[in-house]
């Protein structure tokens, strides 16, 4: 993530799956500490995430993870950001 005053929402997104995407899952507040976010803006993110099928709660341990669908999205965001830095470089 290059350095930045604001962030847009593409890349808060990023952020969160990038959080969640190891096979253990992550806590809320690992979340939030990585994506740099508050504990409501976290909140917002992650109902929307997970109501468009990007991240899975599990109840029983308290974990978010990035689904496979989130995956995809992850994958296709960080070619863009790729393909971004390399054109303005």
């Amino acid at each position: 993530m290059k350095w930045r005053q604001y962030r847009d929402r593409e890349e808060i997104i990023g952020s969160i799956l990038r959080s969640a995407a190891n096979r253990e899952g992550t806590i809320k507040t690992r979340i939030m500490y990585n994506s740099l976010l508050s504990y409501t803006q976290l909140t917002e993110y992650l109902e929307y995430l997970t109501s468009n099928g990007l991240i899975e709660y599990d109840r029983a341990g308290k974990l978010y993870y990035t689904t496979v669908k989130g995956l995809e999205l992850l994958d296709i965001y960080n070619k863009l950001d790729n393909m971004a830095f390399f054109a303005n470089g």
